[in-house]
């Protein structure tokens, strides 16, 4: 086992080599002295061997995990060469991301579960309480609900426009929802449950219009990638959560730093995804499209969602995504 003396007399040079990667952050690797480059070396092979120590000892699982990001951010200063190209951030979201995603598998199980939940709720307030819609939709929309028309007309006319409108809007959502999780988790539950809730109202105002269809026939093209998307950001915005309330081992400050690097890289992948559904929806969703072709569409956005999100193949994300 570990000694507490040998952490820290060790916890010296952890330390060192974080502010010489603190300082090359700040002004590149230029910015170190020619003996401070060989220091950060030198500091990198002998923290691996710390590393390798820590993580023969159960008991120490927490410092090593936090040791492996410090080398995991080493080793991207050491080696990288210049600024990411596009093509070089496109490799990483598609090859890493998906192990980010079920790195954070729990708290998005957790983020599904109160959308899910106040949706239904939502649904189940709205069919007991006709009047609930008008304390939450606004009148434009329960007007054109009661002449039995959908309110998304108006988008086919500027799809454009429409396309970028409704991207920048789930974008500060998802945003918001992920930021919201420094409340201790409060800011994130209310998002994701009023986003669920307020899903579960419109589906049941329409369902009493007799609108079902034509209402998920609009949502469902774009919503089996902006929904999840949605939920993943709430999983972020619970992961930075969870570093915050429970820090276990760690001090309270490196604890929400290590967790929010992992939910930054899990709220950052939600954003292509979101670009993809805001395309969808104004160019398709809104479309007389037929309606079976819409739901195809859909099953067939959502399955390769999901063979994605679960591709065995992915690298670890420490590699190329959160480095």
């Amino acid at each position: 086992m570990i000694s507490t003396h040998w952490i820290d007399t060790r916890r010296t040079y952890w330390h060192r080599l974080e502010q010489l990667l603190d300082e090359a952050s700040r002004g590149g690797c230029a910015s170190l002295s020619r003996g401070e480059l060989r220091e950060l070396g030198l500091l990198y092979r002998q923290i691996g061997a710390d590393l390798a120590a820590l993580r023969a000892d159960p008991s120490s699982a927490g410092f090593a995990e936090s040791l492996q990001q410090l080398l995991a951010r080493a080793h991207h200063t050491i080696y990288s060469a210049g600024r990411r190209r596009p093509v070089d951030i496109v490799r990483a979201f598609v090859a890493a991301y998906p192990r980010v995603f079920r790195d954070n598998l729990a708290p998005c199980l957790v983020s599904l579960l109160i959308f899910v939940g106040a949706g239904v709720a939502g649904a189940d307030l709205a069919r007991w309480d006709p009047d609930l819609k008008t304390k939450v939709l606004s009148p434009q929309m329960i007007e054109t609900i009661d002449r039995h028309e959908m309110w998304t007309h108006s988008i086919v006319g500027i799809k454009p426009v429409a396309s970028s409108q409704i991207m920048t809007n789930n974008m500060s959502v998802a945003l918001t929802t992920f930021a919201a999780g420094i409340t201790g988790g409060a800011g994130t539950i209310y998002m994701i449950a009023f986003n669920g809730f307020l899903i579960g109202v419109i589906g049941m105002t329409c369902a009493a219009a007799g609108m079902s269809v034509a209402l998920w026939s609009f949502v469902a093209p774009h919503g089996v990638l902006e929904l999840p998307a949605i939920v993943m950001a709430g999983g972020a915005g619970l992961r930075l959560a969870q570093g915050l309330l429970f820090p276990g081992l760690l001090p309270r400050r490196q604890s929400v730093a290590r967790a929010g690097s992992r939910a930054v890289a899990l709220v950052l992948g939600c954003l292509p995804i979101l670009v993809v559904a805001g395309v969808i929806e104004a160019f398709v969703s809104p479309t007389d499209l037929a309606v079976p072709l819409k739901f195809t569409l859909a099953a067939a956005m959502f399955v390769l969602l999901a063979a994605y999100l679960f591709s065995p193949s992915a690298r670890q994300p420490t590699d190329d995504f959160v480095a």
